[in-house]
């Protein structure tokens, strides 16, 4: 079967941006092998593919950020080339990437309109202008975020809103969304389709890359799949189901379950009592308040709940980040534990795979084997320097277990695909021989048959005796791979179920009980 076309079809009338035969390569990877994408003038044209497939990579050639190796792009039947963002932004596109591209130390009003500040006759920037556009910007997104709020301040899915906010103000013609509701609440994401809903309407053309296939029934018109860095199919939506999606994605039937969940657990491996976090920003206010848990030897404690519940606040608590904020007490198998510093938590057996790979879990310009000892550099060395022959001895077997697809651990890890950065994080981990692995969002930007990978490998874990904490804000992926179910609400433990009790209905009223 010929799965991708000798010959791109013609343009359409009605194509707002067309790209053809693009192709793509990087060091020891062909990222795109002459691949063909459009987009129409008020339509939403998905892009799916296994990461590694070339969606993010075609992307970033159409917003500007490198140039295609051969290919052609063109915006209204007209062939474009751009030699930088700015370029793409000139000819009517705007990105959201998932990769966030915020400055944290400026605020948000002034992220929103960077580089296109409104001046005052002086010359100065019109502050009380950007606040005000900025608010109502806000406002359109049902977002409460004051415009004077830096942006490091904020959490990873207030900073995707402010990312949105920034692209609605270019007015483009064509909108890049990448992943744009990989981070945002349920609440948050109703109103970001009422807005895609209305940018059709007002004829702009939407280029949507996304892993949740459920959202693509409520705003996609057309479905562009990828595999491998070539073009597989673009059909209607109308035309296909969840099913065929997947199997377009990964070639063949997949079973879109996690497996089994572990029979027997061990010992106690860990305990919380009385976990509390101070809130610098509110006087005797706490992010989180008198958490308490345990989690045996060979078991997944999932942990639930919406935005603002205090999940990535509490497996920072305990990982050390905060000590001077941070409350309660510790027990690692039965024995008092008290982590003062990130440095203490790796020492005593506690691993954290953080929520934003790109800015907490990696270095991205290092290359991979760097990146896999930077946990563990004291195995790697020789005579106070780094040795190359012992680093891949010691990090290589992980990256072959985890089946990481790179080149060589020379590659520079910037190269690869976010599924596989996020693996090296892992390998990190899991070089430390921890105890404890604590999760945040581990699956976060991830395509189906990655997500089943990261489910073989926790449950693996798992069988080996590895106490496994999992923060996840897919309550479907929270019932199936944990053993028990942790829900918080604003902050406190707002419930606890067992596998016998999961119910999608009585997880999510604990959620939203307070």
């Amino acid at each position: 079967m010929n799965e991708r076309p000798e010959k791109p079809a013609p343009a359409s009338p009605q194509d707002l941006l067309e790209a053809r035969r693009i192709s793509k390569r990087f060091p020891g990877v062909q990222a795109l092998d002459q691949v063909d994408f459009a987009v129409r003038r008020g339509e939403l044209c998905a892009l799916l593919g296994e990461n590694g497939a070339g969606k993010s990579t075609l992307m970033n050639i159409l917003s500007g950020v490198f140039p295609p190796d051969s290919g052609v792009i063109l915006m209204k039947g007209s062939p474009v080339k751009f030699q930088n963002t700015r370029d793409a932004q000139a000819a009517g596109i705007a990105t959201i990437f998932q990769e966030l591209s915020l400055f944290p130390q400026l605020t948000v009003a002034e992220n929103i309109f960077l580089g296109r500040e409104p001046l005052q006759w002086l010359g100065t920037i019109d502050y009380r202008k950007i606040h005000r556009e900025t608010r109502r910007l806000l406002g359109e997104l049902e977002c409460d975020i004051r415009p004077q709020t830096p942006v490091g301040q904020l959490r990873v899915g207030q900073q995707q809103i402010v990312e949105i906010a920034r692209a609605l103000t270019l007015k483009s013609r064509l909108i890049i969304m990448d992943e744009p509701t990989s981070a945002i609440t349920d609440q948050e994401t109703r109103v970001l389709f009422r807005l895609i809903a209305n940018l059709k309407r007002s004829g702009t053309g939407i280029a949507y890359i996304t892993h949740k296939l459920d959202e693509l029934f409520q705003i996609a018109d057309r479905v562009t799949v990828f595999r491998d860095g070539r073009h597989i199919d673009t059909r209607p939506l109308a035309d296909l189901n969840r099913r065929e999606m997947i199997r377009m994605m990964v070639g063949r039937e997949l079973t879109e379950h996690a497996p089994e969940s572990r029979a027997d657990t061990g010992n106690e491996a860990f305990r919380v009592r009385s976990l509390s976090l101070k809130n610098p920003k509110i006087k005797n206010g706490y992010t989180i308040r008198d958490i308490d848990f345990a989690v045996r030897k060979g078991e997944v404690l999932g942990v639930f709940g919406l935005m603002g519940s205090g999940r990535t606040e509490m497996l920072e608590a305990i990982f050390g980040l905060h000590p001077g904020l941070t409350e309660g007490t510790l027990s690692l198998e039965g024995k008092p534990l008290r982590v003062t510093s990130p440095r203490h938590a790796i020492r005593s057996g506690i691993g954290l795979v953080p929520e934003d790979r790109k800015h907490q879990g990696l270095i991205l310009q290092m290359t991979v084997g760097a990146n896999a000892s930077l946990s563990t550099l004291s195995r790697c060395e020789r005579f106070g320097f780094v040795s190359p022959s012992k680093e891949s001895r010691h990090v290589g077997r992980f990256v072959q277990r985890l089946q990481i697809k790179t080149a060589s651990l020379q590659q520079r890890i910037l190269n690869l695909s976010g599924g596989n950065q996020q693996k090296i994080v892992l390998a990190k981990w899991l070089a430390t021989d921890p105890a404890v692995l604590l999760l945040d969002e581990p699956t976060r930007g991830i395509d189906v048959n990655a997500k089943q990978e990261i489910y073989r490998l926790i449950n693996e874990l798992a069988r080996t005796g590895l106490a496994v904490v999992m923060v996840s804000s897919e309550l479907p992926e929270v019932l199936a791979i944990s053993d028990r179910v942790m829900v918080l609400c604003e902050g406190r433990k707002a419930g606890e179920f067992t596998r016998n009790q999961f119910q999608e209905e009585t997880v999510m009223e604990a959620a939203l009980s307070r």
